[in-house]
């Protein structure tokens, strides 16, 4: 479903991302680690579409993110770090605006599922600007779901959240595999994302250091018996001694 060969991105003299490669298939949940400053955002920006990679080629389901842009975006889901929502739409808004781009059936019901489920049914009428940022990622992830796209990328989606929203998104995005989507899920939250993750990508200074199934880096005979002391090993080694076959 996502396949990245040899990605770089360039910011004036500054190189993001230098060199990337990884694929995944569908169902599968990669992790998406490392320092800040690593590329992690940069890298997924460019699988969205967002921005333009400066090297490297990207295809997200046999379809070139370069030449075929608004198919692809069709396909995936972006929830950024910070979810730049609409100031004056309320949360049943939102979510209405994606059921009417998207063409989604019988969406207010499956929107309903969705705010329901995160806890969010008490706050439809609510302005955007009145929500907490735990409650503004909340909504993004609903609005995400609620297109129901192939590929779900999420970046730093637990940040804000309480304990039992992050259970709820965890909960759900193990179930998203479990129907055939392809997810990225980006966070510093280790052991909390280390439950839901079939792969891990590791990056650092631009550089993936690590990729590959989990079982390959945490785990018994790996050296690791957790991911937060996966991820310190993998940062502290050179990527040519850390990068899966």
């Amino acid at each position: 479903m996502i396949v990245v060969n040899e990605l770089s991105k360039v910011y004036d003299d500054h190189l993001a991302v230098a060199g990337v490669t990884f694929q995944l298939q569908q169902g599968q949940v990669c992790g998406l680690v490392g320092p800040n400053g690593a590329g992690k955002t940069s890298t997924l920006r460019c699988i969205a579409g967002l921005i333009g990679s400066s090297d490297g080629e990207i295809r997200v389901n046999d379809l070139s993110v370069t030449l075929n842009s608004a198919a692809v975006k069709r396909q995936i889901a972006y929830v950024p770090d910070d979810p730049p929502l609409f100031d004056d739409l309320t949360v049943g808004d939102h979510l209405e605006f994606i059921g009417q781009i998207y063409d989604i059936p019988d969406a207010r019901t499956k929107a309903s599922y969705w705010l329901n489920r995160f806890d969010l049914a008490g706050k439809y009428d609510a302005g955007a600007t009145t929500l907490s940022r735990g409650m503004r990622q909340k909504l993004a992830v609903c609005c995400a779901y609620l297109a129901d796209p192939k590929i779900l990328l999420l970046d730093e989606p637990l940040t804000g959240l309480d304990p039992p929203a992050i259970r709820t998104l965890l909960d759900s995005v193990h179930e998203m595999a479990e129907n055939g989507k392809t997810v990225i899920l980006s966070s510093h939250l280790l052991a909390m994302i280390s439950e839901v993750c079939t792969h891990l990508l590791v990056m650092k200074s631009g550089q993936a250091v690590y990729f590959g199934p989990k079982s390959g880096l945490v785990g018994d005979g790996v050296g690791a018996e957790s991911l937060e002391a996966a991820f310190f090993a993998a940062t502290e080694s050179s990527p040519l001694e850390m990068v899966a076959t």
